[in-house]
């Protein structure tokens, strides 16, 4: 049988020849193929995972953003984070957020209004402005207010810095007893139990409480002053 050279004219044609392999497609056609995610670089995330952690928040413009933002901080008792402002508006991009946070501080800088958005506790809260604080203080008078002693100031200023540690390791710092004062500021909330130490008689370990951050207004103890702050003062 001859061979007929005009048979590969006859032939099917691919309807997917024509369509070159780096055609364009919609983003959200694409599929990953297994193991893809796994090259992706370190602490990268596909963009089918980005997409859906946006929500409805992150259609509202920048000065309903702020009107939100400025509501839940008045609102909250407790300084918010970050993260959970973003659950609270309805997951705008967590970038939006802090850029709200700083135009509200700066609204409140230039309006002249007694307030401010201060980072505490690992959150943010809004507060009184420092200046003003023997006028907020006045809401106080009559009642008692709770002062810290210079015996329970220098054993907090021990537990800060080298915590966890334990009373015996408190007491030889300070040369005194310390049983009395840790369990004063224990009631008040400024020092916690955070364990037992792996020694003979496994003695309870102590660190800060988040009333300590409230009180000396820091986001976290990292923002405690260092030795050659507290040697330059």
């Amino acid at each position: 049988m001859e061979s007929n050279p005009d048979a590969a004219l006859l032939e099917p044609t691919d309807t997917n020849a024509n369509t070159p392999d780096d055609a364009p497609q919609d983003p959200q056609d694409s599929v990953p193929e297994p193991g893809q995610d796994a090259q992706l670089e370190e602490g990268q995330e596909p963009k089918a995972h980005k997409r859906s952690r946006v929500g409805p928040g992150q259609e509202l413009s920048d000065e309903e953003l702020v009107r939100r933002l400025t509501a839940l901080l008045f609102a909250s008792p407790e300084p918010l984070g970050v993260d959970r402002l973003v659950q609270l508006l309805e997951r705008p991009r967590k970038q939006r957020v802090v850029a709200a946070l700083e135009m509200l501080s700066q609204q409140l800088s230039q309006t002249g209004l007694p307030l401010e958005v201060r980072a505490i506790r690992g959150g943010h809260t809004l507060m009184t402005s420092a200046d003003l604080g023997e006028v907020v203080g006045r809401l106080a008078k009559g009642n008692a207010i709770e002062r810290i002693s210079p015996a329970a100031l220098e054993t907090l200023a021990v537990i800060a810095y080298r915590q966890p540690v334990t009373k015996a390791e408190v007491e030889a710092i300070r040369g005194v007893q310390a049983g009395p004062v840790l369990r004063s500021l224990v009631d008040r909330g400024l020092v916690r139990v955070l364990g037992r130490a792996d020694v003979p008689g496994h003695p309870l370990q102590y660190g800060t409480g988040k009333e300590f951050l409230d009180r000396f207004g820091l986001m976290e103890l990292g923002d405690l002053p260092r030795d050659s702050e507290l040697a330059r003062d």
